[in-house]
């Protein structure tokens, strides 16, 4: 466990499990980091409710929740249309609502190498997406989103040190052995390169995958924190055991 988290482990209550989120910096650059163990925690993925309407706030994300259950982390997961539906491939609770998508596009979505976020039942992985789609990995879900920050070690090879586009931005990365997924989020505007050397120098993550930009949100209870905002499509969280009601 990394020094910059042991704090924020001492600090937990017990409802939380095995989620912490905390604030740290880099280079100067305020980042938030909430670390998932992807063998315990309860990480999947949320876009509508029982009757097929977009969710696009933690708020419903928390009404949604089955009765007992509470929102312990979530942000924005991956790029979407103007009606929230997503742009690439995106499957939850193995049901696929949209198919892969492989070829040249627009965007930050379509500066490629893209990439795929794949959730199973005990691991979180990051993917580019022609090697997701070579080895086909069974995800019970899953999100994609472009570009890569990093890719096997490496940047993406399109980032540029010295670029003047910084804005607010929010992406996920994970070990490499599946079994610890990090989401990190800024809290000023940095660059792609800053960003993916976070992922990349200080978190280690071989793969790591940008969610987006200026609508990049982040709920985290256990720093009184959920953003309000924009309207989102795809979310990522984890649920927990609600706490016991306090008098």
């Amino acid at each position: 466990m990394r020094h910059w988290l042991c704090l924020a482990i001492i600090a937990l209550p017990q409802w939380v499990g095995a989620v912490t989120c905390e604030d740290t910096s880099f280079e100067g650059k305020g980042i938030t980091v909430c670390t998932v163990d992807a063998t315990q925690d309860d990480l999947r993925l949320f876009l509508r409710d029982d009757e097929g309407a977009i969710l696009g706030q933690f708020r419903a994300v928390e009404r949604a929740l089955d009765e007992g259950k509470t929102l312990a982390f979530a942000m924005n997961a991956g790029m979407y249309h103007a009606d929230r539906s997503p742009v690439g491939h995106y499957v939850q609770s193995q049901n696929e609502e949209m198919r892969l998508l492989t070829g040249a596009s627009v965007g930050n979505f379509g500066l490629l190498p893209n990439g795929v976020f794949c959730i199973t039942e005990n691991s979180a992985r990051v993917y580019e997406t022609l090697t997701f789609a070579s080895q086909k990995p069974h995800c019970r879900d899953a999100t994609q989103s472009g570009p890569m920050l990093v890719i096997d070690g490496a940047l993406h090879p399109r980032f540029l040190k010295d670029s003047s586009s910084k804005f607010l931005r929010n992406g996920v990365g994970t070990s490499p052995d599946g079994k610890t997924a990090y989401f990190a989020i800024s809290n000023t505007a940095v660059t792609f390169h800053e960003f993916g050397r976070f992922f990349r120098d200080v978190l280690k993550t071989p793969n790591a995958l940008y969610f987006d930009g200026k609508i990049s949100r982040l709920h985290a209870p256990q720093l009184d924190r959920s953003d309000a905002g924009f309207w989102m499509g795809p979310i990522v969280g984890v649920t927990a055991p609600a706490p016991p009601a306090t008098e």
